[in-house]
C-alpha cells in the first residue's frame, strides 16, 4: 500500500510539473514578453480617427506631424512600413512586406512577428513599399470577430459605400488620401501576376474594369474617372459565401501630403 501511494505521489508530481511546462510553452507562443500583440498604443500617437483635415501649406509652413511613430515601429519590427485607417470600420492596422522568402508569411503572423492565425495586414514584394506603383495591393483576414480586413464587408451596403468615402495610408513624411471609388467580388487570380500595368493600354482596360465590374454585388461611386496617370490602391480578403472570391476595394489616389 505504501508503494502504491508513493507512485500516485510521483505520478501527480510529474503530471504538475508538465501541466507548468504546458502552460510556459503556450504563453511564450503569441507574443514577446510582456507586449500584447492587440496593443498599437507604442505606435500610435492620441488623434482622432475619423477624415483628418488635409490642407495646402506653403513650404515656409511647418509640415504637420504624422500619427504614426515609424521610428517605434521600426524597433517593434523592421517589416512594418505603413499604417492603414478607414474611417467607418475598425481597420486601423500597420501594414507589413516580409524580409524572408516567404512572400506571404503575415498571413499568419502578427505585426510582432510571432505565429497568431488573424495575420497582419500586408503586402507582398510585387510591391514597392512606397506606394508609387500604379496598383497597390494590400491582403487581410476576413476574420469573424471583425477584426482585420472584415470591416471591408461594410463597402457591400450602398449607404455605407456612399457616406463612407476615405482610406488613409501612413507612410515615413507621409499622409496618402484614397477615394474608394468600387466594391466587388473578384476571382480568386493574383492581380499583379495577371497584368502588365507597365503597358498604358493593359492599365487603362485595367481601369475600365474597375469602373464596370463584372459582378453582381459590384457598387461603383458616380462620378469617378480615372486615367494611366491615376496610382489606386486595392485592399483584398475572403467572402463568406465561395472560397474562389475575393471581395475588393478600391481607391484612387488624391492627395499626398508631406508630414514630419
Amino acid at each position: 500500500m505504501q508503494r502504491k501511494a508513493l507512485n500516485k505521489y510521483i505520478a501527480g508530481i510529474c503530471i504538475l510539473i508538465m501541466c507548468a511546462v504546458l502552460v510556459s510553452c503556450l504563453s511564450g507562443c503569441s507574443c514577446t514578453g510582456s507586449i500584447d500583440p492587440t496593443d498599437y498604443s507604442l505606435v500610435v500617437n492620441p488623434t482622432d480617427s475619423t477624415q483628418p483635415e488635409v490642407t495646402q501649406q506653403s513650404t515656409t509652413e511647418a509640415l504637420p506631424e504624422n500619427p504614426i511613430n515609424f521610428q517605434e515601429l521600426k524597433n517593434l519590427n523592421k517589416d512594418l512600413y505603413a499604417w492603414i485607417r478607414i474611417p467607418g470600420t475598425d481597420i486601423d492596422y500597420p501594414v507589413a512586406q516580409s524580409s524572408n522568402s516567404d512572400d506571404n508569411y503575415y498571413l499568419h503572423h502578427n505585426y510582432l512577428g510571432n505565429y497568431e492565425f488573424a495575420g497582419t495586414i500586408y503586402s507582398q514584394r510585387h510591391n514597392t513599399k512606397y506606394f508609387v506603383d500604379r496598383v497597390t495591393v494590400l491582403y487581410g483576414h476576413n476574420m469573424l470577430n471583425g477584426s482585420m480586413f472584415a470591416g471591408l464587408h461594410k463597402f457591400s451596403d450602398p449607404d455605407f459605400f456612399e457616406e463612407n468615402q476615405y482610406i488613409y495610408i501612413y507612410t515615413e513624411g507621409h499622409i496618402l488620401t484614397y477615394q474608394i471609388f468600387a466594391a466587388y467580388d473578384y476571382d480568386d487570380r493574383h492581380i499583379l501576376n495577371s497584368f502588365e500595368f507597365s503597358d498604358d493600354e493593359v492599365y487603362a482596360q485595367y481601369l475600365k474594369d474597375c469602373l464596370n465590374p463584372h459582378s453582381a454585388n459590384a457598387i461603383v461611386r458616380e462620378g469617378v474617372e480615372l486615367s494611366t496617370d491615376d496610382r489606386i490602391i486595392t485592399l483584398s480578403t475572403c467572402t463568406n459565401y465561395n472560397s474562389n472570391l475575393r471581395f475588393l476595394v478600391q481607391g484612387v489616389l488624391t492627395d499626398d501630403q508631406r508630414t514630419q
